[in-house]
């Protein structure tokens, strides 16, 4: 944790938030990009204290009222107040994180949403859009302030079916181990899924539901399919972000 004297970890340009895990002249190579960081789960309790879930639900209340997603888990840009407390928080979860995730080096612009009764996020797929363009998304990562009464739980699906699958192999020259497949992609957007493809609807599924609670963080990798399951009763309010590295290609 940040002493109180500390600045918040740095922007890069594209506005995602570098945490440096060296010394500042360390000349020290990324890490190598495995396939298992792109598939994996991790759950980070006390993501957020106590103290920081309130903050940022006064916050959101603020900056939020009267706000009502367009379309289902339409994703709102946190404020910079929100924006503070979450990079303080995923600098403090980086040490568990990377144990599981060893190239990820800092996370993206966190963004907040809200699912009311009937409201769900359909199962997708975001991938790695782009594999060679650093900063790359290894994975994200999530957390709720509020947590519906009923419904809204995050899930992930597993299949051994190769149809989200792409015939694309990367290696050591793209900063991944060599012989790394990348999957499909499907982000969850407004419109992404009104046809969802067969190679996502076909393949035979196991599903996986969590119960993490509010101010536990699930990190995932960027080509795990997930979503969220509809609210039945009460209101989902979460944050979320891509968790990227800093290689170049």
């Amino acid at each position: 944790m940040c002493a109180p004297v500390c600045a918040c970890p740095p922007l890069r340009p594209d506005g995602t938030v570098e945490y440096r895990t060296g010394t500042p002249d360390s000349d020290e190579e990324s890490e190598v990009i495995h396939i298992s960081e792109t598939l994996m789960l991790q759950t980070v309790e006390e993501f957020l204290t106590a103290e920081e879930i309130s903050r940022l639900v006064k916050i959101m209340d603020s900056e939020a009222a009267g706000w009502r997603p367009r379309h289902q888990a339409e994703v709102l840009k946190a404020p910079a107040t929100a924006q503070e407390v979450l990079a303080d928080a995923t600098q403090r979860a980086l040490p568990a994180i990377r144990r599981s995730m060893p190239s990820i080096a800092g996370s993206g612009h966190w963004g907040y949403t809200e699912l009311a009764v009937g409201e769900s996020v359909p199962t997708h797929l975001d991938g790695i859009t782009s594999p060679r363009t650093p900063p790359r998304r290894i994975g994200r990562i999530g957390v709720t302030i509020a947590d519906a009464a009923e419904g809204g739980r995050f899930y992930i699906e597993t299949t051994s079916d190769s149809a989200p699958w792409t015939d694309t192999l990367l290696g050591a020259a793209d900063g991944y181990e060599p012989d790394t497949p990348l999957t499909r992609s499907l982000p969850h957007g407004p419109a992404a899924h009104e046809d969802t493809p067969q190679w996502l609807s076909a393949p035979r599924k196991s599903r996986w539901l969590t119960d993490a609670g509010p101010g536990v963080a699930v990190a995932y990798g960027a080509q795990v399919i997930h979503g969220v399951t509809p609210v039945l009763r009460g209101r989902v309010r979460k944050f979320v972000t891509d968790l990227v590295d800093t290689a170049t290609a």
